[in-house]
């Protein structure tokens, strides 16, 4: 029998999982890793989910827990992501395949992307996902201006990827 904890978890969890999906997308280079960093960002989303407060949108919580989690990953593995077994957490999510077939006009973006350094991406997902600047200045901990001067930066080196 599932808690109320669990309840209200998997609800919030399910409505916002595309959230993780894109930050798998960019984080990682296959089916593989992808479904292994989901696997994982969901058990760090479930493991502090008693500390969410409500002082922030659930998704704006879910993406700095997510960010935190790829980026921690990402950095200690230099691309090869170690997982923990989902078979041993006691709680189940519905898992929906991403269908990425609306985004494959979106690839070379995604290949650039991956080009920028950890923050880079961080700042530049969060700019794709239409955040506002204090939004994105709350999300990764920098003020508002560093977060406008850094997203500058960010584009100016992403066009130069992306146009050599």
């Amino acid at each position: 029998m599932q808690n109320q904890l669990e309840i209200k978890f998997l609800n919030d969890f399910e409505k916002n999982q595309n959230i993780v999906h894109k930050i798998c997308r960019i984080y990682t280079t296959n089916q593989d890793e992808h479904n292994d960093l989901f696997q994982e960002i969901t058990i760090q989303v479930w493991k502090n989910y008693s500390k969410f407060r409500g002082e922030a949108k659930f998704s704006t919580w879910m993406y700095r827990v997510a960010l935190n989690t790829a980026i921690s990953l990402f950095r200690k593995s230099k691309r090869r992501i170690k997982t923990q077994d989902f078979n041993t957490v006691s709680y189940k999510i519905e898992y929906v395949d991403y269908d990425n077939t609306k985004d494959l006009q979106l690839n070379a973006l995604y290949k650039g992307i991956r080009g920028l350094n950890d923050i880079e991406k961080a700042l530049m997902f969060l700019y794709l996902e239409d955040k506002p600047y204090k939004e994105i200045a709350e999300t990764l901990g920098i003020t508002e201006v560093n977060a406008r001067v850094k997203m500058n930066r960010t584009k100016e080196k992403l066009k130069k990827i992306l146009n050599p």
